[in-house]
């Protein structure tokens, strides 16, 4: 059977998860791999947190807090948060020597087989406390879209920026410092090197890239590929292992493709198998497919930098599908943790059914485009077009509980099987949107709500309330854990004959 890896990379542990992280990346693979997984795939679901970053120092800082408590206490929260709207992985990534082992192993293959360049590049510099400055370190202007922002990934345009290269830099911790430029010699690996490579890789993956992505790869592919450090002159990070850049640390940014294996490993290991590497689920050989949820402003570090990797080291299935999204909004206006301009999913699931949210943030996802959260409007939205409709459809199914086997005709079984099409297009990864499986969900509910039964169709009608719980479950994983007895879903209709049960009810958000 083939197996698909859907790895969700783990958020900055400098912060539980908001409604935006869980609106974007990390829903959507979890309704991915529930979906392929009630289909009869094999399929192995990671996610986690990213410790490396130097986010999580400069936030630190914010909150007077040692960054190494920070960052422990962040990773407990996430977990509680995915837990709580119920996304569930076979495997967590977490800081610890394993994790730094696998780093490690991974770029010393890559040094081993003379993949990586020893350059001078251009950093900012604090004079007064003699450090550079990269990343969080780190503000100024992006020299691409002109946007104000810290180094490293543009959340605006999503380039990658050289911290040399920002428009007048200024430290984020000590903004009033002066600050000047100094080259200071670290491994990059030249990306410009696989320019040919990438760009007939992109080709192949331009039908189904999202605009963003799609737009990000345009621009880098019209200009030179930068030389894009491995290691940085900073002291927050995992230790390099080379003798040409002591003292030096792996960026954290370029731990993508390490991250990515040890995570699909531990997920293997949760199920119980025992890889015989850190790499062997990733092996051509194994023939994985292996598919990434990420916003669009991470495109660079996994599309573009995550494959180069990959084809410098050879011998490991590239990336079938990136699904990316755009940002998550609260009442029109950006999450800020730092504003204290944020929902967490733990809060708000402690007073809303889980269900009524993991649909509101489908039905409203960020697939394509900002899209926005308010509370107003989560509890009108999930309580006409989900729980009354929903409700009452029950009632029906309910009269006819207790009435024996009902027959079901070949028309039902047809339209069961347009009904499982309609779902399928919207949950398999090439075509992923949580937005249409919220939008056929709403649609396939109205009907079933419509539906005037009788005697003569109320098998048909419960028939297909069935197929339809049975395709809604990865979003309503609750409503159908307590309706049906599993939540595979057949390939073909088959049924002749149905027995009516009782349903469960939804209730509603309370404003």
């Amino acid at each position: 059977m083939e197996r698909t890896l859907v790895i969700a990379p783990g958020p900055t542990a400098n912060g539980d998860l908001h409604l935006g992280h869980l609106a974007g990346p990390f829903l959507s693979a979890d309704v991915c791999a529930r979906y392929a997984r009630a289909a009869g795939r094999d399929v192995l679901f990671g996610t986690g947190v990213h410790f490396t970053q130097n986010y999580i120092v400069t936030t630190a800082w914010r909150l007077g807090l040692p960054p190494e408590e920070l960052r422990t206490r962040s990773a407990g929260q996430v977990e509680e948060t995915l837990a709580a709207v119920g996304i569930d992985a076979d495997g967590f990534v977490r800081f610890d020597d394993r994790y730094v082992s696998a780093v490690r192993d991974f770029f010393g293959r890559l040094h081993r087989l003379g993949k990586l360049r020893l350059r001078a590049m251009t950093f900012p510099y604090l004079a007064r406390t003699e450090e550079f400055l990269t990343d969080a370190y780190v503000r100024g202007g992006c020299p691409v879209c002109l946007a104000v922002g810290c180094a490293g990934l543009c959340e605006n345009c999503g380039h990658w920026i050289a911290s040399g290269e920002l428009i007048d830099p200024r430290s984020t911790l000590h903004p009033d410092e002066p600050v000047e430029l100094r080259e200071q010699q670290v491994l990059v690996l030249p990306l410009e090197e696989y320019r040919a490579a990438l760009t007939e890789y992109f080709a192949r993956q331009s039908a189904t890239m999202r605009p963003r992505l799609a737009r990000l790869i345009e621009e880098l592919l019209a200009a030179p590929l930068p030389e894009y450090p491995i290691t940085l002159p900073i002291a927050w990070g995992i230790p390099a292992p080379f003798p040409e850049t002591p003292g030096q640390v792996l960026y954290a940014d370029a731990e993508t493709i390490a991250w990515s294996m040890h995570c699909t490993t531990l997920a293997a290991e949760q199920r119980g198998e025992v890889p015989s590497g850190q790499d062997e689920l990733w092996s051509t050989e194994a023939g994985a497919k292996v598919v990434y949820f990420f916003g669009s402003d991470a495109g660079f570090a996994f599309a573009v930098v995550g494959v180069a990797m990959l084809l410098a080291l050879g011998g490991y299935a590239l990336p079938e599908h990136f699904v990316t999204n755009e940002f998550y909004e609260l009442d029109n206006d950006k999450f800020s943790s730092s504003r204290g301009h944020v929902v967490s999913g733990r809060e708000l699931a402690a007073e809303v059914p889980r269900d009524l949210i993991r649909f509101y943030l489908a039905a409203t996802g960020p697939d394509f485009q900002r899209t926005n959260f308010t509370r107003a409007a989560m509890t009108s939205v999930t309580g006409s077009r989900l729980v009354q409709p929903w409700n009452r459809v029950a009632d029906k199914v309910d009269a006819w509980t207790g009435a024996g086997p009902l027959p079901v005709s070949g028309r039902s079984r047809a339209a069961a099987a347009r009904l499982l099409e309609r779902f399928a297009g919207a949950y398999d990864a090439r075509r992923f949107s949580l937005t249409a499986a919220a939008f056929t969900l709403t649609e396939q509910l109205a009907r079933l709500d419509q539906w005037e039964v009788t005697a003569d169709d109320a098998g048909d009608f419960c028939h297909e309330v069935e197929v339809f719980l049975r395709c809604a479950a990865p979003l309503l994983i609750d409503l159908a854990a307590r309706a049906l007895p599993d939540t595979a879903v057949p390939a073909v209709p088959h049924a002749t004959e149905v027995t009516p049960v009782s349903l469960p009810r939804l209730a509603e958000a309370v404003r």
